[in-house]
């Protein structure tokens, strides 16, 4: 992040006379109306004037009613909508010379010099061509008479930047592409489906999908639901991978597992270039082992129903980017994508990322497959390495004698047993013994401890809630009992999976380290919360799972206002003291205010609101909807807000109030949340198992040192480990919630986009950054 060039531009003027067009094009996405949304109201909202391009590069070249003006109200309730409103289409006219001087001549006439392109590789690829003919074009224009020299004068220079959207995820330089994680919710709603019949008939399921040259679903569905293989473009299986695979399979069964599951990218192919089809492996696995085996093509199903609160924010967050990039741009900056590095918003080089995704094509046509996982970026190498870790070792024959502990502390959430297995797996794999605590700190107190085993955790990504049992009491007054079972136990390290009270009585057990011995053993906290406030880490386990119950309530709760007009809605949302669940469900569901404690608001504030609602039921929108966080304010309660509200919009619009309880920490877990607990219980037992190295003296293992005992959070883009003490610093103990957080920085987003007259700060914005330097495997 960079400061800008104009610090002093107000960003409401900046688009003043500049015109821009926005269109959907290539195979649809989920998440391309949120962005097509965002990018028309801040457009509107710099001052700029916006259009529609409907039906993507073919409405270009049509023009006429196809390039149409867009209001504010043209994109409401736009959010919850899966595909594209404004419709997309394979065009050839586009791909000749003459299509594009049409298009061209189309834009002249409207004055239209930005463009925004949301689609896939090829249509990016295309708007850059576009953009560099741009001066050739308008010259032969204005040769054959169909625009004048003053409008190509006006028009002398294009400026692009592009969106991806794509369920495949198969585009270089960003982290996920609009449409990948509710792509990935469908897959999963199936998976889960499958699974329960497969179990009651013992069969084994091969489920295709999509990903011609990209197999980022099939890895992140393999890791999420626990395949037991998986078939990927960029890495063809070895020589001789028929007899492994039924070795596996009958392994599984001999290890107790009822089902087997096997997930295939439609792109699948041996290393001498031939496809593998899902045909092919069940024919495989009836002749040979005569399993009971079904295949499941998902198809269309993938780039179907409602985008996920991840692709409405990102979408969100990326057409205000977008805007920012093209009204920044000058005729020198290159055609930019905007693009998602870890939880930032960046801007890439356009034909840098193209270039760097052809790359992967020709590393595997060339067969360097190993390249080919490392051009495609840090996220899909470490999935690979953590399904590979998981699924294709067998555990050593040497044990280690280690005996490592893992315990759930605080409310449960999902996501919290996908931690708590692949702990279990990758300790086993390691060579250690892994004991289960039940109950939270109260089960190490009172020797509620056991062996798990392998099979133990089995299925256990897609269940909700802690299946270990799990407690909020913190260690402080159990130190005693505590220590006697460490010992007792012979516990030599412990895995802390849980919210604020697990990091508290992390630190609890670490300020106990002077008094009993016993607790110098290395220990790791793993954010596992639905209210996203453990110090150390951007995200937390169950954060996702629960935002998505709350944007998809939300979603029935502004449906059923649809036919009674002039509704307010005031929600309440958990979080404790954490704004995180209220301002980001406001951003996915299209809130027009989200109060939460982080930022103060007092009765000046709520007649704003009030009033804001009051003009908005003046417009065909007719119903609004505002989230308040649980603890945002101790004297404006829930009821205080629908009370003011209600006596406010008198003969103008009635409240209606909803507070959403519990519902919020239950439900299976999003793909994300098993994926990332899955990464986070396996980097976790990894880092333990070196530690130990480390503190092995004389026979026996001591840590006390500060490093010994961390918190593994994400920051911005990577997995780190923090120590518990250095975090003290930026924890706000009273109300616990950490110090800074970077979600902040996005809620005036939410605002500009319920049309708030608010200054957005744009003197921190991304800058151009490069990928190909980052990315290359040369480089690392």
């Amino acid at each position: 992040m960079s400061k800008n060039v104009h610090p002093t531009m107000d960003p409401t003027k900046m688009g003043l006379g500049r015109s821009i067009a926005v269109l959907t094009s290539g195979g649809d996405a989920q998440g391309m109306n949120a962005a097509v949304r965002a990018t028309v109201r801040v457009g509107l909202y710099t001052g700029a004037k916006v259009y529609f391009v409907h039906e993507g590069y073919q409405g270009l070249v049509d023009g006429g009613e196809n390039i149409c003006p867009a209001t504010w109200e043209s994109v409401s309730m736009m959010l919850q909508l899966g595909g594209t409103v404004i419709g997309s289409a394979r065009c050839k006219d586009f791909r000749s010379r003459d299509g594009r001087m049409t298009a061209a001549c189309n834009l002249v006439k409207l004055g239209i010099t930005n463009l925004c392109v949301i689609g896939g590789d090829g249509s990016l690829t295309g708007a850059n061509e576009f953009r560099t003919e741009w001066s050739g074009l308008l010259h032969d224009l204005v040769r054959a008479g169909r625009i004048t020299d003053e409008e190509a004068k006006k028009s002398s220079h294009l400026n692009i930047v592009g969106m991806v959207g794509s369920i495949d995820n198969d585009f270089c330089g960003t982290d996920m592409t609009i449409g990948t994680d509710s792509a990935l919710h469908r897959i999963i709603e199936v998976v889960d489906a499958i699974t329960t019949t497969a179990q009651s008939h013992q069969r084994t399921f091969i489920l295709e999908v999509m990903g011609r040259h990209c197999g980022y679903l099939a890895l992140v569905t393999a890791l999420a639901c626990g395949a037991d293989w998986v078939f990927i473009p960029e890495m063809p299986p070895d020589e001789g991978w028929e007899n492994h695979l039924c070795r596996r399979l009958q392994d599984q069964r001999a290890r107790g597992s009822r089902l087997n599951v096997i997930i295939v990218a439609e792109g699948a192919m041996s290393r001498d270039g031939k496809p593998i089809s899902s045909e092919q492996i069940k024919k495989l696995v009836t002749d040979r082992l005569g399993f009971d085996t079904r295949t499941t093509v998902l198809g269309h199903v993938q780039r179907g129903g409602t985008p996920s609160a991840f692709d409405r924010i990102l979408g969100s967050r990326m057409g205000v980017e977008a805007v920012m990039a093209l009204l920044e741009a000058t005729p020198d900056t290159p055609a930019c994508v905007v693009s998602l590095s870890g939880n930032q918003a960046v801007r890439l080089p356009l034909m840098e990322c193209v270039q760097v995704t052809k790359d992967v094509t020709t590393a595997m046509a060339e067969g360097r497959f190993e390249d080919a996982i490392k051009l495609r970026g840090k996220s899909f190498e470490n999935n690979w390495n953590t399904y590979k870790q998981l699924a294709h070792i067998n555990p050593p024959d040497v044990k280690s004698n280690i005996n490592v502990a893992i315990v759930n502390i605080g409310a449960p959430c999902a996501g919290m047993n996908a931690a708590v297995r692949s702990a279990v797996r990758m300790g086993i794999i390691q060579g250690h013994t892994m004991l289960a605590v039940h109950d939270g700190f109260d089960g190490l107190a009172h020797g509620q401890i056991e062996p798990i085993i392998w099979t133990s955790v089995s299925g256990w990504t897609g269940k909700g809630g802690s299946m270990l049992g799990t407690k909020r009491s913190l260690p402080g007054k159990m130190l005693e009992e505590i220590s006697m079972n460490i010992a007792k136990f012979n516990i030599h390290a412990l895995v802390i999976v849980g919210g604020f009270e697990a990091y508290v009585g992390g630190l609890e057990l670490v300020q106990a380290r002077e008094k009993y011995e016993e607790m110098c053993i290395p220990m790791v906290v793993i954010p596992a919360t639905v209210s996203n406030n453990v110090p150390g880490s951007d995200f937390s386990i169950g954060a996702d799972t629960a935002l998505n119950t709350i944007t998809s309530t939300c979603d029935r709760i502004k449906q059923s206002a649809a036919g009674t007009k002039r509704r307010v809605f005031i929600v309440e949302t958990m979080g404790g003291y954490c704004g995180y669940l209220a301002t980001m469900a406001g951003l996915a569901a299209g809130a027009d205010a989200a109060y939460i404690f982080e930022d103060k608001f007092s009765i000046k504030d709520l007649e704003v609101n009030v009033g804001h609602l009051v003009e908005k039921m003046k417009t065909t929108v007719k119903r609004g909807l505002i989230l308040r966080n649980e603890n945002s304010n101790a004297n404006y309660t829930t009821d205080f807000i629908f009370n003011l509200y209600s006596e406010e919009g008198k003969g103008i619009f009635d409240c209606r109030k909803n507070v959403l309880g519990h519902m919020q920490q239950g439900g299976t877990p999003t793909p994300f949340d098993r994926n990332f607990g899955t990464k986070m219980g396996a980097k976790s037992v990894l880092w333990l198992t070196e530690k130990l190295k480390e503190c092995y003296r004389h026979g026996r293992i001591f840590a006390n040192t500060p490093d010994s005992a961390c918190v593994l959070g994400m920051r911005k883009r990577a997995l780190t480990f923090q120590p518990l003490a250095d975090l003290k610093g930026d924890t706000d103990f009273e109300h616990r919630i950490p110090k800074t957080q970077w979600w902040l920085k996005i809620r005036p987003i939410m605002k500009i986009l319920a049309k708030y007259n608010i200054k957005l700060d744009t003197s921190e914005h991304a800058d151009m950054e490069h990928v190909i330097k980052k990315r290359s495997p040369l480089g690392k």
